[in-house]
């Protein structure tokens, strides 16, 4: 495997790590996650026009990326930045809509932003578990059902959604006008939203789209593990500030051996996590694309878990303030093991990988 970052992922990740710490500080991060419309509109179109979201897409597409490492470079930045900007919806759209052949310019541009409904409330992780159905009329197709904790309702132009119908698992487009929609803030900053569906006016772009929704939720699952090592990355160098600086007995903390042997075992877990991202990345779209991405967030949402706590723990009161950031790394850290499939749903995925056919 080659471990060398190409001279374009580089340039990337620099301008936007240096964009993302220049104008999107934990301070100002933090003023706009958690109030309506939990974003920043104007700091969206400076990331579109960086070119993040053509990174996402491949040439032959109109973008300049698509690879499982364009995908990672972009995540882990904006996940030690902790950026509530909904940019997952947008990867998740890009893959559903290459699939459907659809016109990617609207989405890379960030003219046009999309929300991807899949998640129920008794389906939130497996696709074919939903029950949403939707149905043809005569006259057009309608949709009626509920899908949960939509990331990027909030702010969508365009919603896709799967749903169920005779001959299948169909993704279908509505406007969000077309659904009832209820907009919340997410405990760890960002919205989302709850779509109410009955008899909603929807097209259909894919008749069959189990393989194509569950390759999205693939690339979704390998972005949250990427964004996952940003955040780790940035919650242990703060921890590792905090050992060197804060004294006790005279001494600073991080003398001691104890918390010298803790803050070594987190360092250990980013590392592995760090390198099963990147054999996930190095597999997509690959036959052990699935496997891979769900050993890979199987593992990250235990390390991630770890990070928060000890973390906390190793930094005393101040790490569960809301002005210090450690307490929002904390919580990003434990909700990504929430998204697109928590650690002992991706476990029981690879179990049933590894069984032998009948």
């Amino acid at each position: 495997m080659d471990f060398d970052v190409s001279d374009d992922r580089r340039m990337l990740a620099d301008s936007l790590g240096r964009y993302l710490s220049d104008h999107y500080g934990i301070e100002h991060r933090n003023a706009v996650a958690y109030d309506t419309p939990f974003h920043d509109a104007q700091k969206w179109r400076d990331l579109a026009e960086l070119g993040v979201l053509y990174a996402l897409a491949p040439e032959d597409r109109g973008g300049f990326g698509g690879a499982g490492f364009d995908v990672v470079t972009v995540f882990e930045q904006l996940g030690g930045a902790l950026c509530p900007e909904p940019v997952l919806p947008q990867l998740l759209a890009t893959r559903l809509l290459m699939a459907g052949g659809v016109d990617l310019e609207p989405l890379l541009s960030g003219a046009t932003r999309y929300a991807v409904a899949i998640g129920e409330i008794d389906a939130p992780y497996a696709v074919e578990d939903i029950a949403t159905e939707a149905t043809d009329s005569g006259d057009g197709w309608k949709i009626s059902g509920r899908k949960s904790v939509v990331y990027g309702a909030h702010a969508a132009d365009r919603i896709l959604i799967a749903a169920r119908h005779a001959g299948g698992i169909g993704l279908f487009e509505i406007a969000p006008g077309n659904a009832d929609i209820t907009v919340y803030g997410m405990i760890d900053g960002g919205g989302a939203g709850e779509l109410f569906l009955d008899k909603s006016e929807a097209v259909l772009l894919a008749g069959d789209a189990g393989a194509m929704l569950q390759d999205a939720l693939d690339w979704g699952a390998l972005a949250l593990a990427a964004e996952a090592v940003g955040a780790m990355d940035t919650a242990n160098a703060m921890l590792i500030d905090y050992l060197r600086t804060r004294k006790q007995f005279g001494r600073p903390i991080g003398g001691f051996q104890a918390l010298q042997h803790r803050a070594v075992d987190l360092g250990i877990e980013i590392e592995q996590a760090r390198s099963i991202t990147i054999l996930a990345a190095s597999r997509m779209g690959t036959q052990a694309q699935s496997r891979s991405v769900s050993m890979a967030k199987n593992l990250i949402g235990r390390a991630a878990r770890l990070v928060a706590e000890e973390s906390i723990q190793m930094q005393g009161g101040i790490a569960m303030t809301w002005e210090y950031p450690a307490s929002h790394y904390a919580k990003r850290l434990v909700m990504i093991d929430h998204q697109l499939g928590d650690t002992e749903f991706h476990l029981e995925r690879v179990m049933a990988d590894l069984q032998p056919a009948p």
